[in-house]
């Protein structure tokens, strides 16, 4: 169900504290100023969820708001945000670039790091909330990527825009069944947007090592559920030393072992948002798919996701 928060709710004189407090109980801790001889902001959020994926519409006055140091320490937030430009002008600024954000442009940014957002007029932005570890097992070194627009003109970046106004028209009427695809394919179309940028392009391995990747991958697939899967497994299965085996990996986002905890998360995220999986524990869907510690598997699952697997059923069935 969508949250709408508004400062028109508050007197004036409340606004400005109003709107800091909306801003990080939405995202993160942040500090927020008006614009360039304003008193306050005036604006509103609209704020829902899509399984593991946070989508928020901004509305609002000319500000400045700063992810600084001393909030970072405050609270461990391991996000990255996405800002896509509805209306409007924005800048983000992290690790020393800035992005200047038209409509249907956008920018990411990470939580575990300083950045600041300006807005110097009225505008309007949608905002994707992914937890860290999901996007960085997808993509190398994501901090080359951020405060780097995609433009919204065409390919990934037109596609974007133009999926996240339909998905915020109708969120409402969004199918259970649907929520986590819906969040993949957002989430696919982001990584192809920054994958196209120039500071993403790595050289294409060799055609053996691609070869061997894919057999890799392959084999993961086909053995993900037995709870003894294991790089070296995996290495005799296909008849490569550990060696031959890692140097075909080489230039993944993440190790194989985790690649494999990560295809093990997200196969068990898929069944904990499928109505047809109602019935079945949260237990029993872990140890389906190759865990078997559920304190552990939890734990994972937080880490990965950002809440615990029996608060997205709740959120996404509304089973406990």
């Amino acid at each position: 169900m969508t949250r709408l928060l508004s400062t028109a709710s508050v007197e004036p004189g409340q606004r400005l504290a109003y709107w800091t407090d909306m801003v990080c109980e939405t995202y993160v801790q942040l500090e927020c100023d008006p614009g360039a001889g304003e008193r306050s902001i005036e604006g509103e959020i609209a704020s829902d969820r899509v399984a593991t994926l946070g989508l928020s519409r901004v509305t609002s006055t000319a500000q400045r708001v700063q992810r600084t140091p001393a909030r970072i320490a405050r609270a461990n937030e391991d996000y990255v945000l996405v800002s896509i430009q509805a209306r409007g002008e924005g800048y983000v600024s992290q690790d020393g670039r800035t992005a200047h954000l038209k409509p249907g442009d956008f920018a990411l940014y990470d939580s575990t790091c300083p950045y600041e957002l300006r807005f110097d007029g009225p505008f309007r932005q949608y905002v994707l909330m992914i937890p860290g570890p999901t996007l960085r097992a997808s993509l190398p070194d994501t901090r080359r990527l951020t405060a780097t627009a995609v433009r919204g003109e065409r390919g990934a970046g037109r596609l974007m825009i133009t999926m996240i106004r339909a998905l915020a028209a109708d969120i409402a009427l969004l199918a259970p069944e649907s929520a986590a695809a819906v969040a993949d394919s957002v989430t696919h179309i982001l990584i192809a947007g920054l994958s196209a940028l120039p500071q993403a392009r790595q050289a294409p391995p060799s055609h053996l090592a691609a070869l061997h990747r894919e057999q890799i991958k392959a084999c993961v697939r086909a053995r993900l559920r037995d709870p003894g899967l294991s790089v070296a497994g995996i290495a005799a299965a296909l008849r490569l030393s550990p060696s031959t085996l890692h140097r075909a990996w080489a230039g993944e986002p993440c190790s194989l072992a985790d690649w494999i905890w990560t295809q093990r998360l997200e196969a068990a995220r898929r069944d904990l948002c499928s109505p047809a999986q109602a019935k079945r524990s949260v237990s029993d869907i872990a140890f389906s798919w190759g865990f078997n510690d559920a304190a552990h598997f939890s734990r994972a699952f937080r880490a990965r996701f950002g809440c615990a697997p029996r608060e997205l059923r709740a959120t996404t069935l509304g089973k406990g």
